[in-house]
């Protein structure tokens, strides 16, 4: 019988989690599905799956809202204290994901290259990587927030600058982010197919810092460092 398990977890287990060993120390504020990780009866993290912070998530692929959802966070205990690697209890999310939420087609995540991600964990179960991605940011009242937490809060004038000014913050700025990479994982068949031709080679960890978000579409080669531009969801 193997010692790791998974199992939806409680919000109090997620938030742990998220505090202890995720980089961010947040736990977003859109629902959530909280998947716990145990390993040999000792809670060493959670995994969450949710809406994400982009609104539009679904538009590129031509899907409906109900069919993607983000991997928001991947928050586990230090490698070496853990017997199973991270692909491994990812992969196991995933099913548990496809069981629970049927009509999911697509799952989107990205990686931080601001804080020296590449995406390890994708690459090694298989998932697409599309490219480099940017999501703009603003500046308010010195707290760096994203346009969908501004949106929420103020409405649509929290993403407009002259908005903003007006209103909330006379200093407000918009802030140039590093890239996040984004990968997706088809769950189905038609899906995978649809996706592979956009598929661009896989960043080496040693180039994470001569991505540059800024250049056109260039096709990628075998080996190459350079990556490209990349091209909303209720779980039930």
């Amino acid at each position: 019988m193997s010692d790791i398990r998974l199992d939806f977890c409680a919000h109090a287990a997620a938030k742990h989690a998220v505090m202890r060993w995720h980089y961010s120390r947040a736990l977003p504020a859109f629902k959530l599905v909280r998947i716990g990780v145990w390993e040999a009866g000792q809670f060493v993290g959670a995994i969450l799956y949710g809406v994400g912070a982009n609104r539009n998530i679904a538009r590129p692929f031509k899907l409906k809202d109900t069919e993607v959802c983000e991997l928001v966070r991947v928050a586990l205990a230090l490698a070496s204290t853990r017997k199973y690697p991270t692909s491994k209890s990812v992969a196991i999310s995933l099913r548990m994901l496809k069981r629970q939420s049927p009509g999911l087609r697509l799952i989107v995540s990205y990686a931080d290259a601001g804080q020296n991600h590449v995406g390890t964990i994708y690459q090694a179960t298989n998932w697409i990587f599309l490219g480099a991605a940017t999501q703009p940011y603003l500046k308010v009242k010195g707290k760096i927030e994203h346009p969908r937490t501004l949106y929420d809060r103020y409405g649509r004038g929290g993403q407009s600058l002259p908005w903003l000014h007006a209103n909330v913050d006379p200093n407000a700025q918009r802030v140039k982010m590093a890239a996040k990479l984004k990968y997706v994982m088809p769950l189905d068949p038609e899906m995978r197919t649809k996706l592979k031709p956009l598929a661009q080679p896989y960043v080496k960890k040693s180039c994470v810092g001569n991505i540059d978000i800024d250049v056109p579409t260039i096709p990628g080669g075998k080996g190459r460092c350079n990556t490209t531009p990349a091209l909303h969801s209720a779980i039930h």
